[in-house]
């Protein structure tokens, strides 16, 4: 029960603390852009870079992790669109709902898989990561463009320059060279380390209970699929794919990560459906305190880990 302990209570209670934060100590909203541009730009992309990077490439199964992911995520965003027809919703809630589906919060994986399982914990999350982000940027770009006509270009370009996945290709072929020279190493880790905490206070400053009683019932179906089913389709699947316990532990921790808050940033700016984005967001985060540590106890019995 300790190991549990540690790791969530840290990491739900510096989402909490950036609640606090947000509306006593620092509630210019500027602010909060500032940070979160710093940690999409610079931070979590050094986290990724440093936690690929150190992964010998022959040791992790890739190839399975990859097939067990894509295929829940594809499933899951199918679901989220029939999700959003059966509740009779508009071109911009079915983004939302979309996004609510299949897009995560890797900031609370990193915190929850380095405290259960350390650097070993982290730098498989960050494989997890490696391939969820380029699916779920290119799902959710297609979504939005769908509504004027799908343009296969554009998207294939804002997604090329996503700095998240731009990180990950640089980690996987740092990883390939044997990974990074002495001296950035640690600077890349730091920054990666700076990631976590940051980004933690950031989506707790974006969380509103508020906006949580906007379509209560469309909500809670998408974080049912988004913390419930997603992430058993993941497991049935790496078991059935003979994975070893740290790769079903961390592809199905990350795949059950609560949608990331930079959703309602992108809906937003390209047209969703804002507020519901906010509140599946809020939800599912809140939720989430109950369904992840439950589904690490599921896999725990699932595949002996420690």
């Amino acid at each position: 029960m300790l190991p549990y302990l540690d790791a969530f209570v840290p990491a739900f209670g510096m989402l909490a603390l950036g609640a606090v934060l947000k509306r006593r100590l620092l509630p210019d909203d500027a602010v909060w852009a500032g940070i979160e541009r710093l940690i999409f730009w610079v931070l979590l992309p050094s986290l990724l870079v440093a936690a690929i990077g150190s992964v010998r490439l022959g040791e992790v199964p890739i190839f399975g992790m990859m097939a067990a992911i894509w295929t829940a995520l594809a499933i899951g965003a199918l679901a989220s669109l029939a999700i959003s027809r059966a509740f009779g919703q508009s071109h911009a809630a079915m983004t939302s709902v979309l996004m609510g589906g299949i897009r995560f919060n890797n900031l609370i994986g990193f915190a929850i898989a380095g405290a259960l399982f350390g650097l070993p914990g982290i730098a498989f999350g960050a494989v997890s990561t490696g391939l969820i982000v380029p699916f779920v940027q290119f799902v959710s770009s297609a979504a939005f463009a769908s509504e004027k006509g799908f343009r296969p270009l554009p998207v294939l370009r804002g997604i090329l320059l996503n700095p998240l996945i731009l990180a990950c290709i640089v980690g996987f072929a740092v990883a390939g060279l044997g990974g990074l020279p002495s001296g950035v190493k640690p600077l890349m880790e730091a920054l990666g380390r700076a990631s976590v905490a940051l980004g933690l206070l950031a989506v707790g400053a974006a969380l509103s209970v508020e906006a949580m009683a906007d379509r209560l019932p469309l909500q809670l179906v998408t974080a049912a699929l988004k913390l419930v089913v997603v992430p058993a389709m993941t497991l049935v699947l790496c078991v059935c794919l003979g994975l070893d316990g740290l790769s079903t532990a961390m592809a199905v921790l990350f795949m059950a990560l609560p949608t990331a808050a930079t959703s309602y940033v992108m809906a937003r700016a390209m047209g969703g459906d804002a507020p519901l984005m906010a509140a599946i967001t809020s939800t599912e985060h809140f939720l989430a305190v109950i369904s992840l540590p439950l589904w690490l106890l599921v896999v725990r019995m699932v595949t002996g880990l420690g």
